[in-house]
């Protein structure tokens, strides 16, 4: 399975801190927020990924990411010119998807939770011929693409930002799609906005039965990081979990270390270039197996 951040927009609503640098290089607590959806890819065990950016941002994103070898996976980079939907990075990653599934991930979006990894896998194994997608529960229905379900806990309808919402539970910013994907995007039409909806290719599926939803319940977070509250939000969310349970949310190097996608010794490399940072500490105590799983 191949894997996909959509790492583009302008990030007005985060203006001004995004006038001179993507929202998704900015600071989520003690690492840039890339590290997040990258990590949530990584943990589904996603080795092969795209980036999607504007041409202003993704040369940043190289520079930071570089080739993925660091972090034991393989990063290639595409431009979207402008921002023309989420379905549209399906089109874009056509090439690099070749005969493979995908996974796509927004990159202002952080997933945690204990479970999440099997998750993941289930996704994963759900996509060998249909889409899975995770649903989460809101008290703002409105504003989100909401996914209404029968009695027997299945998927029937999806809407987006509904004036009447049929259920609290809205698809989250993270989808698993076989191969017909990308033959599915490019039917698409754009929407009012002008947009290659992603709520609409999720409905291909669900009219053809083959659209999973797995709910994420109690003691599972997703936070969007697109507003100056929301990223403030995710900060403090990060910063809590870190400081009271001294674990380290995302840390990329120690996933592909865990994984076994990198040696100690890189590892160690990787903590000596962070130096004494907090985030080096980390990378430095897990190398020396004082980090208990």
């Amino acid at each position: 399975m191949k894997g996909i951040i959509l790492a583009g927009g302008s990030g007005t609503r985060l203006y001004p801190l995004t006038e001179v640098t993507s929202k998704q290089l900015l600071p989520v607590y003690d690492k840039p927020m890339i590290f997040y959806p990258l990590s949530t890819l990584m943990l589904a065990g996603i080795r092969d990924i795209l980036i999607i950016s504007t041409p202003r941002d993704l040369p940043n994103f190289e520079k930071l990411l570089g080739d993925g070898s660091e972090y034991g996976i393989h990063l290639s980079y595409k431009i979207q010119e402008k921002p023309n939907g989420l379905a549209e990075a399906f089109i874009i990653g056509e090439e690099f998807i070749g005969n493979d599934s995908v996974a796509m991930i927004l990159g202002d979006n952080i997933f945690y939770g204990n479970g999440l990894s099997v998750n993941l896998k289930k996704a994963v194994s759900f996509t060998e011929n249909g889409a899975t997608v995770f649903g989460y529960y809101v008290d703002d229905p409105e504003r989100f693409g909401i996914v209404e379900f029968n009695e027997k806990g299945e998927a029937v309808s999806i809407e987006e930002k509904p004036e009447f919402p049929k259920s609290n539970y809205c698809v989250t910013g993270l989808y698993f799609y076989d191969n017909k994907v990308v033959k599915y995007a490019k039917s698409l039409k754009p929407s009012k906005r002008g947009e290659l909806e992603i709520t609409d290719l999720n409905r291909i599926y669900l009219e053809e039965g083959r659209l999973n939803v797995i709910t994420l319940g109690r003691g599972y977070a997703w936070l969007d990081t697109g507003t100056v509250d929301a990223l403030s939000d995710a900060t403090e969310f990060v910063k809590v979990i870190e400081k009271r349970q001294g674990v380290m949310i995302s840390a990329i190097e120690e996933i592909a270390y865990i994984k076994g996608w990198i040696s100690r010794e890189k590892l160690i490399e990787s903590a000596d270039k962070y130096g004494k940072t907090s985030y080096g500490e980390h990378l430095r105590k897990v190398a020396l197996g004082k980090i208990l799983y």
